[in-house]
């Protein structure tokens, strides 16, 4: 590689100058000059002043200088080869040409050589490092990319260089790396250079793999606390780059940082920057890979002694900081279930934290604990909560157990509880009234995870009934403006709606369990009523605004509604007048809400479904909905043919059915185009065939008599061989789709005699009236295939088989016929139905023939004398004939003529 044009001024190559000088600072290697060349030389540079302006133009070989390093036959050397290096230090003071990068790192390298026997080269080695911290200079805008190898070696090579055992190098190291981020332009720029662009340097640290080697190199200063700190503070701004944090894992970055935290460090440096570190290395990488790293017993227990460390001793606001950033990463190690967080006795800490305030039992964990109401603090406690509720969810069945045990001994419950009551006004030393407010509806929200793990201790702390008193009071006419500013005081601001919401979301946790004690204890206070009365308040709020934090409570309490009266006649009549007033306005939603995105469609679902819970099966309840118009209405909402509404409606008009004046309701029912309920339910059956790929004729009849019914999904299952215990997919198909219970309700409905049906309808009709045996003779063919899977049937099974089968084949047949003569009955009553019309456009065209013939001969007669006596002759002659033959005595004969008439009509 060629050499950077630098050399000594004329003048410094006196007589004066030792024989073994330098020969970076001659042209070429070898004997000294003549005096005579020196003179000169000397005379010369005397001559041109602006030689000594442009020293910094005129080479030196580094290559000699290298060549110089590497001799190290003579210690007289030594003093000519520091004072080389102190030369090159001084022409690069304005920073280092990328293309003498390769040699530099060479000269570094050797340094550090020597540094191993002589320690005078630690002073040029680190101001060499120096200038790698400035930036460097390039000739052409592609030097960037064409010494981008070159370059990303030469960093590399700089973490390499922490094997050096000195605190000085590995110091300066440390703050060039750290210069790559904050660097500023040198006073003076080489001629014809310019500095690389302000990423360049830390573009090629992520392609050198700096970051990796730093973490790599923390195992040779753990002993050395300012030299780790150093290191840290370098990996610090590495950790602030995506691919550096990548390179930092592979190296396991994660593990030895937190292994580093517990160590002693009087300024809490050591604490703040590893814990910055591994903030970002969450942040930049991948989550599950940090947590991993960090789920050893070792790291664990690092953890938590810094933790507690700063729990107890913290005074200082950033010590408070540090303890909630630790308590994240500690809530992140909880969500692992292989993290020993119980093992280590962390997560018995942590429970404790978060309920000592509560119920004020001493603990040996927390002995002299004491909290301020600071924001801080604040924190701490909502992020406590937080663990609480990581720790209900813990995947982990093993752990889950001792968890659990853990949150019952600990006073989890009645903690928790403390907050479910009306708010007061926060004394002077206490949370404000917002930070109360978000603290009582986090509690709640975690109290609706907690109380179905621990239903013994809910049942035991009175819960159901501080839950009720708590929902009266949110109902209730108390002046209570809520703040809302919490994640789960959302829509609460000005009111109780949030409260409301996190209460009703404890209560549908427990008693979505369906345990009778629980369910009992509730209806025993009379939640039924109580809960009625909510669902008015909570309706009426919805007239005033739709909002989604109001539907999703009127969801909820229909929800428990459903939970508390199904399969209990008593409480159904309790809810049977009041209750189905209230459902109607519910099933009359407009079906245009249903696609506002605010909860509508969740709210018409829990109508449904409080309606099949609450109503149906009580006969009082269910004659009051008839009463209602309700089969009106759900038949108006079947209509709407939405795929997601049909399962849940027709499977409760076929339990309505069971009353037997529902059927007449069907009947009456009349919808858009006079459309009838036969015609709506076979128009669905047709939609559901479509769908599953049923295959059909054009005219709709039955394609496959041998599989008449089976899907498109059906025909490409192969034959599995399956337990007697075990459903086929014949039986398993049945309720998946609507046609069983489409089948039913016709059946309710029956066949004959259906208004409003097409010949369409009929042929489809036809193959609903058959569903039963079809599904029969699937079943069998399914069985027939498994026998055939495993062994040989007998004969005489096998004949039974046969004629099973053709059984279900004429039936399809029986049918395609029914169907084929419907059609033709149909056809031939549209040819009598034309025939009839064309018959009667002949009868209106011949009138208008005779019409026209009439009118053609009055302007005969009007325009023609001699036509009009023509037909005057042809009356006369009518006339006559038209009289008796007969002569009648004494009778008068009158003339039909009129004497003096002189017009032709």
């Amino acid at each position: 590689m060629s050499s950077l044009a630098v050399s000594e001024p004329p003048a410094s190559r006196a007589p004066s100058r030792s024989p073994a000088r330098s020969p970076a600072l001659s042209p070429a290697p070898g004997p000294s000059r003549c005096g005579g060349e020196r003179r000169r030389n000397a005379s010369d540079a005397g001559a041109d002043l602006g030689a000594v302006q442009d020293t910094q133009l005129r080479s030196v070989d580094l290559s000699h200088v290298i060549k110089l390093l590497e001799d190290s036959d003579s210690k007289d050397l030594e003093k000519e080869q520091l004072k080389t290096l102190k030369k090159v230090v001084k022409h690069f003071e304005n920073g280092l040409p990328l293309k003498d990068l390769a040699q530099i790192i060479e000269i570094l390298n050797l340094c550090a050589e020597k540094m191993n026997e002589q320690e005078a080269f630690t002073e040029p080695l680190c101001e060499l490092i120096k200038l790698c911290g400035l930036p460097f200079q390039k000739k052409k805008l592609s030097d960037e990319v064409s010494y981008s190898v070159a370059v990303s070696n030469c960093i590399a090579q700089l973490g390499y260089l922490m094997r050096v055992p000195s605190s000085q190098v590995r110091i300066q190291i440390c703050k060039c790396v750290i210069s790559f981020y904050n660097s500023e332009l040198p006073r003076k720029l080489l001629s014809g250079y310019q500095p690389t662009s302000a990423n360049y340097k830390i573009q090629m640290a992520e392609l050198g793999g700096l970051a990796e080697t730093l973490i790599l190199s923390l195992t040779l200063v753990e002993n050395q606390l300012t030299e780790k700190l150093w290191v840290l503070k370098a990996l610090q701004h590495l950790s602030s780059s995506g691919v550096n944090c990548r390179l930092m894992m592979k190296a396991q970055a994660a593990s030895r940082l937190c292994l580093y935290l517990n160590g002693v460090d009087p300024s809490g440096q050591l604490v703040f920057r590893s814990s910055e570190i591994l903030w970002n290395l969450l942040e930049n990488t991948s989550k599950e890979e940090v947590v991993n790293q960090l789920s050893s017993l070792e790291c664990v227990h690092a953890l938590k002694e810094v933790f507690v460390d700063l729990l107890m001793h913290g005074f200082r606001h950033y010590d408070r900081q540090l303890r909630n950033d630790l308590l994240v990463i500690a809530t992140l190690l909880a969500e692992n279930p292989a993290a020993p967080m119980i093992e280590s006795g962390f997560t018995k800490l942590l429970i404790v934290l978060a309920t000592f305030t509560e119920v004020k039992i001493p603990n040996p964990l927390i002995k002299g604990l004491k909290l301020t109401y600071s924001y801080e603090d604040f924190e701490l406690k909502k992020l406590l909560f937080n663990v609480i509720a990581v720790l209900s969810k813990d995947p982990c069945v093993s752990l889950f157990v001792l968890t659990l045990q853990l949150l019952s001994e600990n006073y989890v419950m009645p903690a928790l509880l403390c907050y479910v009551k009306p708010n007061q006004k926060p004394g002077f030393h206490d949370w404000s009234a917002a930070q109360y407010e978000e603290l009582q509806l986090h509690a709640i929200a975690i109290l609706a995870s907690v109380a179905p793990l621990l239903i013994d201790k809910y049942l035991s702390c009175q819960a159901n009934t501080l839950l009720l008193v708590f929902l009266e009071w949110c109902i209730g006419q108390d002046p209570f403006f809520g703040q809302g500013n919490s994640f789960h005081g959302t829509g609460g601001r000005g009111n109780k709606l949030a409260q409301m919401r996190c209460s009703l979301r404890v209560l549908r946790s427990v008693v979505s369990l369906y345990d009778d004690a629980v369910n009992l204890n509730l209806c025993d206070q009379g939640a039924i009523s109580q809960l009625l009365d909510t669902l008015k308040y909570a309706a009426n709020k919805s007239k005033e605004k739709e909002d989604a934090i109001v539907l999703e409570i009127q969801a909820d309490i229909l929800f428990i509604l459903s939970a508390l009266c199904e399969n209990d006649l008593h409480r159904k009549e309790l809810f049977s007048y009041e209750g189905v007033d209230i459902l109607i306005p519910f099933i009359q939603m407009d079906p245009k809400r249903l696609y506002s995105g605010l909860g509508h469609n969740c709210l018409l679902f829990s109508a449904l479904d409080c309606l099949w819970s609450c109503v149906i099966g009580c006969y009082i309840a269910e004659d009051y909905f008839l009463e209602k118009q309700g089969i009106f209405l759900l038949l108006d909402l079947l209509a709407l043919k939405q795929k997601n509404l049909c399962n849940i409606i027709l499977g409760i008009l076929v339990e309505f059915c069971d009353n037997p004046k529902t059927t007449s309701h069907i009947s009456t029912w009349r919808g858009g185009k006079d459309q009838t309920a036969a015609n709506l339910l076979i128009e669905l059956w047709r939609q559901e065939e479509l769908e599953l790929g049923v295959k059909r004729d054009q005219y709709g009849r039955i394609a496959d008599v041998k599989r008449p019914i089976a899907s498109s999904f059906q025909k490409q299952q192969e034959v599995i061989p399956m337990p007697a215990n075990c459903p086929s997919f014949a039986i398993m198909e049945i309720s998946e789709n609507i046609r069983a219970k489409l089948y039913s309700l016709l059946c309710k409905l029956g066949f004959e005699n259906l208004p409003g049906l097409s010949a369409k309808d009929f042929v489809t009709l036809a193959i609903i009236r058959h569903y039963i045996d079809f599904k029969v003779g699937e079943v069998w063919s399914e069985l027939c295939a498994e026998l055939k899977e495993e062994f040989r049937p007998v004969t005489s099974d096998e004949e039974a088989l046969k004629v099973i089968s053709e059984v279900s084949e004429d039936t399809g047949r029986m049918v395609a016929a029914l169907q084929t003569e419907v059609l033709e009955s149909q056809h031939h009553q549209e040819i009598q139905e034309e025939e009839k019309t064309y018959t009667k456009i002949q009868a209106i065209h011949k009138q208008r023939e005779m019409v026209n013939k009439s009118w053609k001969n009055f302007l005969t007669r009007t325009s023609k004398y001699e036509a009009l006596k023509k037909a005057k002759r042809i009356q006369e002659k009518s006339i006559e004939a038209s009289r008796s033959k007969l002569k009648t005595q004494n009778g008068t004969v009158h003339s039909t003529d009129i004497k003096g008439l002189s017009t032709t009509v």
